[in-house]
């Protein structure tokens, strides 16, 4: 099943103490672009983050936004500096006994004295957040690849029934084609007559330059071309893998081939086909820059 190279997808999950919310969003672009935003303190599992979305998109530009709200799993780690506060003492009582001063400190008195406690957060577990992290971004991932399919299949839909529609033009040019001959060839003939009117017309001469404009606007060899396209295309539109490139590939051999047709037929109705045969191709040209 194809895949539309634009989509959106969001998870959800509270773990660990943490509320982590993680969004992708991608659109057209020529070669797989990923981009993630997240906050300075998790940026450690950004080059992982990366590495999942390769797995999941082979092009596009995709854009991942994570967001998490830590409070409730911030630990506080209260540490005591007993070299500082040793000295704080020290020095109290020394100041204590050369003033005659009283140096009765209490260890609470001791705590206020600048640095002799510290507050930190205690170290996140880097292998254990980023596990987490990647959690919710795979269930975001198989949300935005869930929407991307059902986008695909509707593309892949339009451009089936386009080809369908280049097909059935195909087959009106084919059946076109001999009659322009046949056309030609009595159209010759009856302006040889009308030049040649008491002179007997060579038949040979007549046959000879119809063979001759039968060959020039000949395209056999550009319908047959174009069925195999065709064929082709619908191949790919069933494949479980990314075609884009390729389908792009080939509907530029299509349109050479319609443009081929055109070039070699003079006749009206063929110059109709191909006119609506060229508008289907840039219709799924259009299309095709859609899919991944």
């Amino acid at each position: 099943m194809i895949k539309s190279m634009t989509g959106y997808g969001r998870a959800r999950a509270s773990t660990g103490g943490r509320d982590i919310t993680v969004e992708v969003r991608s659109v057209n672009n020529r070669y797989l672009d990923c981009t993630v935003k997240m906050p300075r303190a998790y940026i450690f599992a950004e080059d992982a983050m990366k590495g999942d979305v390769q797995k999941a998109v082979s092009r596009g530009k995709v854009d991942v936004f994570v967001t998490i709200d830590a409070q409730e799993s911030d630990e506080t780690v209260v540490a005591v500096n007993k070299t500082l506060a040793r000295g704080y003492f020290d020095a109290v009582r020394s100041l204590g006994e050369e003033l005659g001063l009283e140096t009765d400190l209490s260890a609470r008195e001791l705590a206020r004295f600048p640095d002799v406690l510290t507050v930190t957060k205690a170290e996140l577990d880097l292998e254990q957040v980023g596990g987490e992290i990647r959690a919710v971004l795979a269930d975001a991932l198989a949300a935005y690849n869930a929407m991307r399919a059902v986008e695909g299949e509707r593309l892949a839909a339009d451009i089936r029934g386009r080809l369908d529609r280049i097909e059935a033009l195909t087959a009106a040019v084919e059946r076109r084609s001999p009659e322009t001959v046949s056309e030609y060839r009595q159209k010759l003939l009856e302006r040889m007559r009308e030049v040649l009117e008491s002179t007997t017309i060579d038949e040979s001469r007549i046959l000879t330059e119809a063979a001759i404009f039968a060959d020039k606007v000949a395209v056999d060899e550009e319908t047959v071309r174009l069925r195999s396209h065709l064929a082709q295309l619908r191949e790919m539109l069933d494949s479980h893998i990314p075609v884009g490139r390729k389908l792009d590939f080939l509907i530029q051999e299509v349109n050479r081939e319609s443009n081929t047709i055109g070039s070699k037929c003079n006749d009206i109705e063929i110059a109709r086909c191909v006119v609506e045969l060229k508008a289907e191709v840039e219709k799924i040209r259009e299309q095709v820059q859609n899919i991944e």
